[in-house]
């Protein structure tokens, strides 16, 4: 799409003019996740306040802008990840709540942490955790399938689904952004809003050099990296 290059042609309706609160790296890196949290939590769905939020890969970029996006929508959230540092990164990114998923079982510990089960479970990572999320909800509760970073798509119990009166909802931004332009224009202006008058606050990513963009991809592909990674040319 025209990354890993320090020069690049493009049509005025692809820019965005930079809020003076965001860094170029913050700026580079934050679009897909930010656009992908608010196109979940205001359009999927609609996030109310007080309502409990589980984010599962919470330290990556899309895991870190849900909880941004749903804390600044008044949510109280619970980030779920697979390692001590990971989660440290998520405390400070402001979660209320986190679970370790290497140790701990998200359905049971989600439901110990929130009285009885969550609102909304956001999946970016499938595999083995999509059910156990999915038994983590309450009554009405919506799982937000964003994605399959695991690298397995997960199948689900359908009974899981009725009971509870439960939702299943597909995200995804990216298909929607292309065939609605001008929706995604108005999603883009709602971050950038809340990102001029600081209730959103997008994470500084890891830098790399342009030159060493194969060392980026070997970081992210072996999970070294946390948040978002970004070339400096």
């Amino acid at each position: 799409l025209g990354g890993f290059a320090d020069e690049i042609v493009l049509s005025p309706s692809q820019l965005t003019p930079i809020p003076d609160r965001l860094s170029y790296g913050q700026a580079a890196t934050m679009t897909q996740s930010y656009a992908t949290a608010w196109f979940s939590l205001t359009r999927r769905t609609v996030v109310r306040p007080e309502e409990w939020v589980l984010v599962l890969g919470a330290a990556g970029g899309v895991g870190l802008a849900m909880l941004d996006v749903a804390r600044c929508l008044g949510a109280q959230t619970i980030a779920a990840a697979s390692n001590d540092e990971k989660l440290r990164l998520c405390i400070e990114r402001g979660a209320h709540s986190v679970i370790d998923y290497s140790s701990e079982d998200v359905k049971d510990r989600a439901r110990e942490l929130t009285g009885g089960g969550v609102d909304i479970a956001v999946d970016p990572v499938g595999g083995d955790l999509t059910e156990p999320a999915l038994r983590a909800l309450r009554n009405y509760g919506r799982l937000m399938i964003i994605g399959f970073a695991s690298g397995t798509i997960p199948k689900l119990p359908a009974n899981q689904v009725l009971l509870r009166n439960r939702s299943v909802l597909g995200v995804d931004w990216g298909a929607w952004a292309m065939s609605d332009p001008d929706g995604n224009a108005a999603v883009m202006s709602e971050v950038l809003t809340r990102v001029e008058d600081g209730s959103l606050t997008p994470a500084e990513p890891t830098t790399y050099s342009l030159h060493d963009a194969g060392t980026a991809l070997r970081d992210l592909l072996e999970r070294r990296v946390t948040g978002k990674a970004c070339l400096t040319p």
